[in-house]
């Protein structure tokens, strides 16, 4: 039986004033892909992942902060690294700091044993603070389309708890509609229907930019994305807001958080706090 993850050290009143020791504030679940083969048009493939800074950078702050992370995926399998955000370019250039974060993920306890979805809706979701989805291509694969993923998300919104996404993991919002298949494979058959009952029509968010992707795209080789996320999130009524490529960029709407990009990923995990810290 898998067990939740323990991500900091539970002390005495004592011990809880010493620096560097937080008190236990709750757990957070943390959404990742299964897969890492996302398809392309024309039949072609590519190999993707979880972007390491954007998965490392605020789960390492949550956990700082003195939260304990619960990561889980659709099958309950280890999520794979995108090995092209192994890269001090994501850590502000600094490979000592990438190090860091590797190795703190590395050590997470679970990351290579994750719940699955099934798990985690059996055992119950009231005893989360928020969700945080963090991006890489992979959550097109099996988070945007997946009703359970709707149903974990649609509790969050319904008792007002955060719910964080950065890069592509805002994508995985699409999944609490009515038919979330369906409304995916529209767009990736090039004739989009109406997102029915979508609990995010309204709200202002971000994602990955239709002109970033552009850029992402020219990594392959001639291929082309099957649908650009960005398109689909305003299609079904996400007020979009971004900022120029690759700048920083996060969007607080209710108990939705979203940034637009890698280079988003502070910023996030600091809202993500603040509205923590505002709920409790």
């Amino acid at each position: 039986m898998k067990q939740s993850i323990v991500a900091v050290l539970i002390g005495t009143a004592g011990l809880m004033s010493l620096p560097g020791l937080a008190a236990e504030k709750g757990q957070i679940l943390v959404l990742l892909s299964s897969e890492t083969t996302l398809p392309l048009q024309n039949g072609k493939t590519t190999e993707v992942g979880y972007y390491l800074n954007e998965f490392g950078v605020p789960a390492k702050a949550l956990v700082d902060a003195g939260y304990e992370l619960v990561l889980a995926t659709p099958k309950g399998n280890a999520p794979k690294v995108d090995k092209n955000s192994v890269s001090p370019q994501y850590f502000g250039g600094q490979a000592s700091e990438m190090a860091k974060v590797q190795a703190f993920v590395a050590k997470l306890p679970g990351i290579n044993d994750t719940l699955s979805l099934d798990e985690v809706l059996t055992s119950g979701l009231d005893s989360y603070k928020a969700v945080f989805i963090p991006g890489g291509h992979a959550p097109l694969i099996d988070l945007a389309n997946n009703p359970k993923v709707g149903e974990i998300l649609k509790h969050f919104n319904k008792q007002g708890k955060p719910t964080a996404a950065i890069c592509h993991g805002p994508i995985t919002l699409l999944a609490a509609q009515q038919n979330p298949m369906a409304y995916q494979q529209s767009w990736v058959n090039g004739k989009p229907v109406a997102a029915d009952g979508w609990i995010y029509a309204g709200y202002k968010m971000t994602i990955f930019s239709n002109s970033e992707e552009a850029v992402f795209e020219q990594s392959l080789n001639g291929e082309k994305l099957t649908y650009y996320p960005a398109k689909a999130m305003s299609f079904a009524g996400g007020a979009m807001q971004f900022s120029a490529d690759w700048q920083s960029n996060v969007v607080v709407d209710r108990e939705l958080i979203t940034g637009q990009n890698p280079f988003s990923d502070k910023a996030l995990a600091a809202a993500l706090l603040q509205k923590l810290a505002e709920k409790r």
